[in-house]
């Protein structure tokens, strides 16, 4: 119990303190105009008070992602504890203050406009791939998760439960931000917090035992901790997705030094919620073998159900039912409007104009609504397999992208590309070990990732290089003409 408190304090701590630190680096000015006032639209783009931003950025980002993963997560012990605090603070918190500060300075871009800008077209063109397959992929799991779950507490079958939720998806995607999701998301962002209070209220008062640390793997199929855990646990820790959310927010801003509040302070909360419900897996089944039981029998959604009910009564179904099916709801429906404005960018910075009317680009939704209704049809569950990777990828590369705007700019790029080259080696190793990938044995695949670790790592030295010559060269140049 003294660890999951003692977690706590520190993701508090890290917001206080580091989030400051980070502030700092990037450095804010309030005086400098938002794209919330400067491309003000009455559609995307209006201002927003920030404590609405937050508790909309918070579902956004979250889902379902810090219960479920938190609870598979659960699984390694203790030791995801660690992870939740050291990768949240120092990886997950940044990777989203970086994402939507420089959406926030460009105008407003997507996340793939600012891979181009800062790392090259081609990065651009591959990221572009990649965070639309991520988008089509979470409105898939997102659809089907909460229509598997209508369809039980209701006499509506799959697919009219399906054709529901999609039909709401489009809706929202399509309505200025202000209809929906500025007016009932910061509800339902407060009954995510308010859940995960009462889960972890709960814990202290029906005195379940959570263990303290302890670095010994406590996996029953004794799972390798790298690479794994870091895939396992996304959410709560860092997830490539919330990039893609970042900038949804971005342009809605008043001023700069809301940033920390909306992006760095919506992920430590996200933080906190994953710890609550990693250690209530741990300690509500008396261990990870008994969680691991549960989990078999039930999945995530059926342990959450199971921890709600039993800890906080009728009311805890209750909020439990709401968490399962609203979560995945309003997160799927802000993939889809990303991946609009994702396309939307592309097609301007193709043609160097503004290619569509303001409500022509709901045409934008169509490319990626298709594909992902189709998948929502088939085993949501397998769809996750293949969002991990391609999630944690995203933020590398977006860890990368802050690095390099840091080193652009002579300000201390190690607070992004640290947690940049270590979530390099988390990705280059998991997809050559992973089932969902090409399955190979454990020490071969962390000898590949090594290698393209350390390419990257070289291509790195030669970029911290480069950037110092120029530097160099900019001082002489300008002590000469001086």
């Amino acid at each position: 119990m003294v660890t999951f408190v003692a977690s706590i304090l520190l993701l508090l701590i890290g917001y206080f303190v580091y989030g400051r630190v980070v502030e700092q680096i990037f450095g804010i000015n309030d005086q400098r105009p938002t794209p919330a006032y400067a491309n003000q639209d009455g559609f995307d783009y209006m201002p927003m008070s920030w404590w609405k931003a937050i508790l909309i950025q918070l579902l956004n980002i979250a889902g379902t992602g810090p219960i479920f993963g938190a609870v598979m997560g659960a699984l390694y012990g203790p030791v995801a504890f660690i992870w939740i605090v050291i990768g949240c603070i120092f990886a997950g918190a940044v990777h989203d203050y970086m994402s939507g500060m420089l959406s926030l300075r460009q105008g407003g871009a997507q996340f793939p406009s600012l891979v181009g800008k800062y790392l090259g077209k081609y990065a651009r063109a591959f990221i572009t791939l990649l965070s639309i397959l991520l988008m089509i992929l979470v409105a898939a799991a997102f659809t089907a998760a909460p229509a598997q779950l209508l369809s039980q507490i209701s006499p509506l079958n799959f697919l009219t439960s399906i054709l529901i939720v999609f039909a709401y998806f489009l809706l929202a995607t399509v309505l200025p931000i202000n209809k929906i999701i500025g007016k009932i998301y910061p509800l339902f962002g407060a009954i995510l917090i308010f859940m995960a209070i009462s889960i972890g209220v709960g814990i202290f008062f029906f005195d379940y035992t959570v263990p303290n640390l302890t670095l010994t793997n406590l996996h029953p199929n004794e799972l390798p901790i790298w690479p794994l855990l870091m895939v396992t646990i996304s959410c709560g820790a860092i997830s490539g997705f919330h990039s893609t959310q970042s900038p949804i927010l971005a342009r809605t801003l008043k001023k700069e030094s809301e940033g920390r509040k909306v992006f760095y302070g919506a992920m430590i909360g996200e933080g906190i919620i994953a710890l609550v419900w990693a250690a209530a897996g741990m300690a509500f089944y008396n261990g990870t073998n008994g969680l691991q039981t549960a989990l078999g029998s039930g999945g995530p959604a059926g342990v959450v159900n199971e921890i709600s009910i039993a800890t906080l009564g009728t009311f805890g179904g209750i909020l439990a039912v709401l968490g399962v099916m609203i979560l995945p709801i309003t997160t799927g429906d802000t993939a889809l409007r990303s991946s609009r404005m994702m396309l939307a960018d592309l097609l301007r910075q193709l043609s160097n104009k503004q290619v569509l009317g303001k409500r022509s680009l709901i045409l934008l939704v169509i490319p990626v609504a298709i594909p992902a209704f189709l998948l929502s049809l088939i085993d949501y569950s397998f769809l996750w397999r293949y969002v991990g990777w391609s999630n944690q990828v995203v933020a590398t590369f977006m860890l990368w992208t802050g690095a390099m705007y840091l080193l652009k700019h002579q300000k201390f790029h190690w607070i992004c590309s640290i947690p940049a080259l270590f979530m390099t080696g988390v990705v280059s190793t998991y997809i050559f070990y992973a089932p969902e990938g090409f399955h190979l044995e454990y020490r071969l695949s962390m000898v590949i990732g090594t290698v393209i670790w350390a390419v990257v790592f070289i291509w790195f030295i030669y970029q911290l290089v480069k950037s110092k010559t120029a530097n160099k060269e900019k001082r002489l140049t300008n002590t000469y003409v001086g």
